[in-house]
């Protein structure tokens, strides 16, 4: 992450169940927040032109956009950073690099790795992976508080949740489309 430069606090991930409210969320996130782009259901045509669409409405009210996939794509798609797994983007520096972790050891490949920032889940139960254990109140903070980095809470979360939880990062699918 560049020199001055903050992570944003609130995160909306893009999905196939978000798909037709991705616009008015984008309208509807407070200035300066985040949006990651992952529509992997989409072939890569339509996912490129779904991606334009929504980075040019997210950057008009003062987005970062992110782009779930590789550093290669995220810089030629003019993405303003990576989203996937910590081993995916970890030795690669362009713009923010952000890594989805799952529990300890994940989590201190991620501090090892110095990305910027973490999404850490399922903290709740989730539609996007119904019936996966999850991470609750306790173990999250436990986790969180051995990170290096920015933690991005995950899974479930809706502001009621955050409230909850009383973390300042959070990010959602359903919880904010």
């Amino acid at each position: 992450m560049d020199q001055g430069q903050t992570l944003p606090l609130l995160w909306l991930l893009s999905d196939a169940r978000n798909d037709a409210k991705l616009e008015r969320a984008l309208a509807a996130l407070p200035r300066g927040s985040g949006f990651v782009f992952r529509h992997y259901h989409l072939d890569p045509v339509q996912r490129r032109a779904r991606f334009d669409r929504l980075a040019d409405l997210g950057r008009q009210n003062g987005h970062r956009i992110v782009l779930a996939g590789n550093v290669q794509d995220s810089a030629a798609w003019g993405a303003d950073g990576v989203y996937g797994t910590v081993g995916q983007i970890a030795p690669l520096d362009a713009g923010l690099r952000l890594g989805t972790v799952h529990g300890g050891d994940e989590l201190q490949a991620a501090n090892r790795a110095g990305i910027d920032g973490v999404f850490l889940s399922p903290v709740f139960p989730t539609r996007s992976h119904p019936g996966q254990k999850t991470l609750g109140l306790q173990r999250f903070r436990v986790l969180a508080q051995q990170a290096l980095i920015p933690v991005i809470a995950l899974g479930g979360m809706t502001a009621e949740r955050a409230r909850e939880l009383d973390w300042p990062r959070w990010g959602a699918i359903d919880g904010l489309a």
